[in-house]
C-alpha cells in the first residue's frame, strides 16, 4: 500500500514537472544517451513491508535507446547470490523491460515503465513487470544516479 502511494506521488510530480524536450540527446536533458552510466537499485520494495530488499545495479547505454544492466541480489544471508541481467528499450519517455536471472529464459521477466529524472542525474524508475515463471505481475520501484 505504501509503495503504491509513493509511486502515485512520484508519477504525479513527474508528470507535472515534464517539459518539452528537444531532439538533442544529452544526459542533462533527462534523455538516455549512448555512453550514459546508471548506478542504482533494481527494486527497493522486493518482498514485503518488513523484508526490504535492495539489489545493486549497474547499467550502460549502448545506444541512445538501449540500456543493458546487471544487478546482484540475495534473498537472505543463507540464500545463493543471483546475477540478474536486463535490457531496456526507451521510446517517447517510456521503456520496455526484459530481465532474466542467471541468463536463463526460464526466469524471464517482461515489463514497461518510465524513468523520471528528479534532479541532475538522480532518477526514479517505476515499472510494471510480469514474471513468466511465477505467472505474476508486480510493481517495482528502483532509483539511482545517471552520469
Amino acid at each position: 500500500m505504501f509503495l503504491t502511494l509513493a509511486l502515485g506521488l512520484f508519477i504525479a510530480v513527474g508528470a507535472n514537472a515534464q517539459e518539452v524536450q528537444s531532439t538533442c540527446h544529452t544526459s542533462d536533458e533527462g534523455t538516455n544517451a549512448k555512453g550514459d552510466w546508471y548506478v542504482g537499485t533494481g527494486d527497493i520494495g522486493n518482498v514485503a513491508w518488513t523484508e526490504w530488499s535492495v539489489s545493486p545495479t549497474i547499467g550502460y547505454g549502448i545506444t541512445d535507446d538501449i540500456v543493458l544492466s546487471a544487478s546482484v541480489s540475495q534473498a537472505d544471508s543463507e540464500a545463493d547470490i543471483n546475477l540478474d541481467v536486463s535490457a531496456r528499450y526507451f521510446k517517447s519517455g517510456y521503456f520496455a523491460y526484459v530481465s532474466t536471472t542467471g541468463l536463463s529464459i526460464d526466469n524471464l521477466k517482461l515489463g514497461v515503465g518510465k524513468l523520471f529524472t528528479i534532479h541532475k542525474g538522480v532518477y526514479v524508475d517505476p515499472k510494471l513487470v510480469y514474471d513468466t515463471n511465477a505467472k505474476t505481475a508486480n510493481l517495482l520501484l528502483g532509483f539511482g544516479l545517471k552520469f
